[in-house]
């Protein structure tokens, strides 16, 4: 209990840190507020009632705050946590699938290892045009690009992983007698785990950009959506808030779950102090 609340506290000092240099960094500027929006709410913005109280533009914690109270950031959200938690259990499937043929056989490296390389390589915002080609505007397209931006990490990460067991470990998985299937699933995958975690992160940090990408090719329910609408109206205080909002999330999915995930692994398997 005592350790949770020092994490929350350093947290929270960090929050206030970077708030206090961006509110220094909007008094040296000398802008108004539609020029470069100031983070710090009046208390009658954090209630929503910032035109009310004479507020020329509402600060950027005050957007924040009120897309939370209405339910905008939330459903936006939601809808894209969803679509990316299907784009990325695709790209993990196959990934996992076309990993483990690029480390059973040196044809499936020689034949296909490079274009996955590539593809690990390639922006996702490239695969806009060919998902709007391919599919058109819809929500299939939106979940190609996240396949494609996510796929080659998590290929990769199976592939180095398996490529990186011990060979002492496979002479005694064969010293019991073990098949192939069974070396592969009781010595080989669990040896593996370590470094595929580690893939698995930031295979989810490019499906997270590659779906907030492929948001604006289509007007949906989203985070990525959301951004680009608050562009167009030029609402830049909201603009910034749905940035906060990204922030925020991306930093809670790493450290809450792939980190301890990781850690946990780590752990089991001896490699952490």
């Amino acid at each position: 209990m005592i350790g949770i609340l020092k994490k929350s506290l350093s947290a929270l000092a960090l929050v206030a840190i970077w708030i206090l240099v961006w509110e220094m960094a909007f008094k040296i500027s000398g802008k108004q507020d539609w020029e470069f929006p100031k983070p710090l709410p009046a208390a009658a913005s954090l209630f929503g009632r910032g035109a009310e109280a004479g507020e020329a533009s509402p600060s950027v914690l005050g957007e924040f705050w009120n897309g939370m109270r209405d339910g905008s950031f939330l459903s936006a959200l939601w809808a894209s946590l969803m679509r990316g938690a299907k784009g990325f259990s695709l790209a993990l499937l196959i990934g996992v699938a076309l990993g483990l043929l690029l480390s059973a056989s040196r044809f499936f490296q020689w034949l296909i290892g490079p274009l996955v390389l590539g593809v690990q390589s390639l922006p996702s915002i490239c695969w806009l045009p060919v998902a709007i080609f391919i599919f058109g505007l819809n929500e299939t397209a939106i979940l190609f690009v996240v396949l494609m931006g996510s796929v080659g990490s998590i290929t990769l990460a199976t592939r180095d992983g398996l490529s990186q067991v011990p060979q002492t470990l496979h002479r005694v998985g064969q010293t019991f007698g073990a098949n192939y299937w069974q070396r592969l699933f009781w010595v080989n995958i669990p040896a593996a785990l370590p470094v595929f975690i580690s893939g698995l992160k930031q295979g989810w940090s490019f499906a997270w950009r590659s779906l907030l990408a492929a948001e604006l090719i289509q007007h949906v329910i989203g985070v990525g959506a959301l951004l680009d609408q608050t562009r167009n109206l030029t609402e830049y205080p909201r603009m910034f808030a749905c940035m906060i909002l990204i922030l925020l999330v991306s930093v809670f999915v790493d450290k809450i779950f792939f980190t301890n995930l990781e850690k946990r692994i780590r752990s089991r398997w001896g490699m952490a102090g």
